[in-house]
């Protein structure tokens, strides 16, 4: 068989590429602009190599009855990952992944094919402009993991994005973001902020380290108008090689630190990582 061979392409957001892991026989990490997106492995789609995929994977467990099929929207596709890993681990669950690259769209469509019958559908299209077209009450869950870049647009931060989300989402959804900081994170407690004056649960998982201030890093926000499985999310997440933190009730309140909700008048994008903080080749 022969050796698989980095692939190179310019897309919408930058130039992507995709590059063979030696020590998976089909698996492939996606990146744009030097910045990792997405890991799949096609043989073992249940596989998630990224720490903050985990974490996400952690909140689709999680949700509803053990294997039971979700109806789930996903806001940002990269290589599918988490759309794949659903189908892997919820056969069944009707997905709609909604992604802005089209020229990312077409190169993950050529070398890593879903397969068929998956139950997957992905349309070119902005997130928020999606999200407010979307029929009310249509999802158990939504998963935003839109970066331009290596930044979470402006668009996707306010109030009355999380208020299109809360109209999504049926009785007992959940929303689930990947978002990143650093100290003093002024843009994650303003994202926690803004999300607590849409849903009345919130947590937050994320390294130990990375919350002390030590580092740049993601962090997964949950918000739902049910109370979150708060204590098997933070079992689950002890478990992983790089354990993290579930942070919720006043422990949460005292991280907000009095944080205001963002308008979109006031958006701005999270911030810019430091350099090589996410990098890679």
């Amino acid at each position: 068989m022969d050796e698989p061979i980095p692939v190179t392409r310019a897309v919408d957001g930058g130039t992507a590429k995709l590059m063979p892991d030696l020590d998976r026989p089909r698996a492939w990490l996606l990146t744009v602009d030097g910045a990792p997106q997405s890991y799949v492995d096609l043989d073992d789609p249940g596989h998630l190599e990224f720490e903050y995929a985990r974490r996400l994977g952690h909140v689709l467990d999680a949700t509803g009855d053990p294997g039971a099929p979700l109806d789930v929207l996903h806001l940002g596709g990269g290589a599918l990952t988490l759309p794949r890993y659903l189908a892997t681990t919820r056969p069944g669950s009707r997905q709609e992944v909604i992604e802005a690259d089209g020229g990312l769209l077409d190169l993950v469509g050529e070398h890593l094919p879903l397969p068929e019958g998956s139950g997957i559908t992905v349309w070119r299209a902005d997130a928020r402009t999606a999200l407010e077209a979307a029929p009310e009450a249509s999802a158990d869950v939504i998963v935003a993991d839109v970066f331009g870049g290596s930044r979470v647009p402006a668009h996707l931060t306010s109030v009355a994005y999380a208020r299109a989300a809360a109209r999504v989402l049926r009785p007992g959804g959940r929303y689930t973001a990947n978002l990143a900081d650093g100290a003093p994170f002024a843009f994650l407690r303003s994202q926690l902020a803004t999300f607590r004056a849409v849903f009345g649960h919130l947590c937050l998982i994320a390294e130990p380290a990375m919350l002390r201030g030590r580092r740049f890093g993601n962090a997964v926000l949950v918000a739902a108008q049910t109370e979150l499985p708060v204590g098997v999310l933070a079992r689950r997440a002890a478990a992983d090689a790089f354990t993290a933190r579930v942070e919720y009730g006043e422990a949460l309140e005292r991280f907000m630190g009095g944080a205001a909700p963002v308008r979109d008048e006031d958006a701005v994008p999270s911030p810019e990582p430091p350099r090589g903080a996410f990098s890679v080749g």
